[in-house]
């Protein structure tokens, strides 16, 4: 179980912090469908200090997606305190550490899973944090740098007692990256050595994954990233496995168009239409996948700048579906 100030989550479906994908409307998007507790993108630490405009803006959080937690990251433990205090004065329900990101140009600074490297510094960075904020601080980190230095047990324990309040693990190391299968087996080994709630991550890219993950590790909660992008009913297929161990909820290609457009309708109220149509553009292929003709349909929408005219093209692709769906073989109810 993971208790966030008197909300208690049992079996916990948590949507992942991702650049460029968790912004507000995304997240209020897999609240809306049932994720339990959602993340913001993560947010440079060396940023916030210099108080980027930029930087600043990924703090923005809605009252309508609590719990939701601000990931920040960086190497400079000064730094890292003073990034937890400005994010802590937005009132997110937590705080958390990214000492997983594998990307170069994160680790080559020494933040992210080059955190690993040092658990004793890694320890100390926890617990400056813990002591600079009120509200609770949590940890996502990987099981080591490579195959050869996998030392998950110790650092999490040396999370633990740094003061964190949940751990996340990515069962994969920092040298795979998104690269081969997680190993989900580390996760009830950790949950022997701590006391705290331990969160899975790596290879959940359905909800029946989400099913296997609980089933097979313990894990008091499950982490999405890659298999909500384009998928944001992860969450809802997920929940109504869990609850009724049967799937009824379908997905059709009526409702995934009008939630792309939902999408596109919060990220306008937020970020201005034109900023947010063109942003938009990355989901596309997700939201689409495998409609018939989406590439075109697709193609289409990369060039457009303006809501109307996408609304226009995605409703007429709409119809032409619910029209022809004795062609394609499927159906369009909800």
């Amino acid at each position: 179980m993971i208790q966030i100030g008197n909300t208690k989550l049992i079996n916990a479906v948590v949507l992942a912090p991702m650049e460029d994908v968790t912004d507000l409307s995304f997240r209020l998007i897999c609240k809306e469908l049932g994720a339990d507790i959602v993340y913001t993108e993560f947010v440079n630490s060396e940023g916030l200090v210099r108080a980027t405009e930029k930087t600043h803006k990924k703090l923005k959080i809605s009252e309508s997606e609590r719990p939701v937690g601000i990931q920040i990251y960086g190497s400079n433990i000064e730094s890292m305190v003073n990034a937890a205090i400005i994010a802590e004065s937005e009132q997110p329900d937590l705080i958390d550490i990214n000492a997983g990101c594998w990307v170069k140009n994160v680790v080559g600074c020494g933040a992210g899973a080059s955190l690993l490297k040092d658990p004793v510094y890694f320890q100390n960075l926890v617990k400056k944090v813990v002591d600079a904020v009120k509200i609770p601080v949590t940890v996502k980190t990987r099981l080591g740098w490579d195959s050869k230095s996998i030392q998950i047990l110790d650092v999490a324990k040396r999370i633990e007692d740094a003061g964190a309040k949940i751990l996340t693990v990515h069962c994969r190391t920092r040298a795979q990256g998104h690269k081969g299968d997680a190993d989900w087996s580390w996760i009830p080994r950790i949950k022997q050595t701590i006391d705290i709630p331990v969160i899975l991550n790596g290879n959940v890219l359905t909800a029946m994954d989400v099913i296997n993950a609980f089933n097979q590790t313990g894990a008091d909660g499950i982490m999405i990233a890659r298999g909500a992008i384009g998928n944001p009913w992860i969450f809802k297929e997920a929940k109504e496995l869990l609850a009724k161990n049967d799937l009824q909820y379908e997905v059709s290609n009526e409702l995934k168009i009008k939630t792309c457009l939902r999408h596109l309708e919060l990220a306008i109220e937020i970020k201005g239409e034109r900023r947010a149509v063109i942003e938009h553009r990355k989901f596309y292929s997700g939201y689409l996948k495998g409609m018939p003709n989406s590439s075109a349909v697709r193609n289409n929408l990369m060039a457009l700048s303006d809501f109307i005219s996408v609304r226009e093209v995605l409703l007429n692709y709409s119809e032409i579906l619910l029209n022809n769906q004795h062609i394609y073989g499927f159906g369009q109810s909800v």
